[in-house]
């Protein structure tokens, strides 16, 4: 058959899948192939998956029937989290070609060239995860404003719950200095805003890595790197920090980014548990009285950031005193948002055993009260800026006739739209809350004001 041409992707989780479908994607291109929307039909569809909660097997299976729908002779390749953990499951999913783990998503194009294959046999491919041991960069570029630039990647973390480090293997990170040369290289391309991602970005630099074909042992931090890109790096206007272990997230960091001019003040810091009987069962690394330190220090310097939190209801044990006691410490903590998610059990996971199941409709309650509580934080934290002027990086709505943005503290602004302020960073009058939640702007370059 002719070599197809035509290669539409699908990205599923987090930024730092996003990266690599990006990175994936320019692989491809450099081989020849046209990258096209996904619904616009396409020779080969390559799907990156998660496995973060249990409807991995879910998504992924609309997606390949979305595929096969719009190309019924497309090539369908299934690779991320999600690969790697359950090949031969995905394997045996009507329409899937190719099956590619960890190590292996990243020579795709060999693999590719043997597609051709009998009909119905789903070629796999995926090593043990200890096989994975090398770092393999990545960045975003051109599907939105911000990229995302992968810093490091794995986990050495044992957290009860958690599938990544099957799926991921251990540790492993990039050197400062390549970091900085792919940074310095999306300035040239014109990125404003970078945001740094991996699977525990605040644990850059521990471990071993293989690199372009050398094993070396990094000296430098997570704050050497950001100090290193705060120094080095021209033409980036923001740098952005994705999620960091509060355990990790120390006074040093907070400290330099009150400091820096482009680091922004957003914080992302998983939490999971405010009850410490729950983060000692889930195999945290702190109490909730150390997160509870980091956020007043984030606020003792910086009153203004954002500060997001990831929390998990209904794990193994939570009783609904436990879930109170996350609750009212979230109700009382002074954040801006909250990422809930509903525990589910994961195959292979120590959790999966512990006693005290929690029955799902209990699971669902628990996480409808968080998720209000995260919008009236939301709210509230919006309310508070309201009146001031903030500089805003400009991007395309889903509305028609409209943009939209994140300030540097990551209040999402609503406008008008004006195409040339897209990609811009432009200062803007907040004015009040939309129905959606978002903050309407002015312009507000005429206002004499310090931003």
């Amino acid at each position: 058959m002719a070599t197809p041409r035509t290669v539409a992707f699908h990205t599923l989780g987090c930024k730092l899948n996003f990266s690599e479908s990006s990175a994936l994607a320019r692989q491809f291109e450099a081989a020849g192939y046209s990258i096209v929307p996904f619904e616009q039909g396409a020779d080969i569809y390559v799907i990156n998956t998660c496995s973060v909660t249990d409807f991995a097997d879910r998504k992924c299976r609309q997606v390949v029937r979305r595929a096969l729908r719009k190309a019924p002779q497309a090539k369908v390749i299934v690779t991320g989290c999600y690969a790697q953990l359950k090949p031969k499951e995905i394997a045996q999913m009507e329409g899937v070609d190719l099956v590619l783990g960890a190590r292996e998503k990243f020579q795709v194009l060999d693999y590719v060239q043997q597609l051709d294959k009998a009909p119905g046999k789903a070629m796999v491919q995926a090593g043990e995860i200890q096989q994975a041991n090398e770092f393999v960069d990545a960045f975003s570029f051109g599907d939105r404003t911000r990229s995302f630039l992968k810093v490091q990647d794995g986990c050495d973390y044992k957290c009860t719950f958690c599938t990544i480090p099957k799926a991921r293997g251990r540790s492993r990170s990039d050197t400062v200095e390549h970091v900085v040369a792919n940074a310095q290289k999306l300035a040239a391309m014109g990125a404003r805003e970078i945001v740094l991602t991996g699977v525990n970005i605040g644990d850059f630099g521990n471990g071993t890595a293989v690199i372009e074909g050398r094993r070396a042992r990094k000296q430098a931090l997570f704050i050497d790197l950001i100090r290193a890109l705060d120094e080095q790096v021209a033409g980036i206007a923001r740098f952005r920090i994705s999620s960091i272990e509060p355990n990790l997230c120390t006074d040093e960091i907070i400290e330099f980014v009150a400091n820096s001019q482009r680091f922004v003040p957003h914080f992302h810091m998983p939490l999971q548990s405010g009850n410490n009987k729950q983060l000692r069962m889930m195999a945290r690394r702190y109490k909730r009285e150390l997160y509870a330190q980091r956020v007043a220090r984030i606020r003792q310097l910086m009153p203004h950031a954002c500060i997001g939190v990831d929390v998990i209801v209904g794990f193994p044990g939570e009783t609904d005193e436990d879930f109170l006691e996350t609750y009212r410490f979230l109700n009382e903590l002074d954040i801006s948002y909250l990422h809930v998610f509903t525990y589910s059990e994961r195959p292979n996971t120590p959790a999966a055993t512990l006693p005290g199941r929690v029955p799902m409709q209990v699971r669902r309650q628990r996480n409808e009260m968080l998720t209000i509580l995260s919008e009236k934080k939301r709210r509230h934290f919006y309310e508070q800026h309201l009146g001031q002027v903030r500089e805003v990086l400009f991007e395309h709505s889903k509305r028609p006739a409209r943009m939209t943005g994140f300030t540097d503290n990551y209040i999402r602004i609503d406008m008008p739209l004006q195409s040339d302020w897209i990609n811009t960073i432009r200062p803007v009058h907040l004015e009040h809350i939309n129905e959606e939640g978002q903050v309407v702007a002015s312009d507000a370059a005429i206002i004499d004001h310090t931003v």
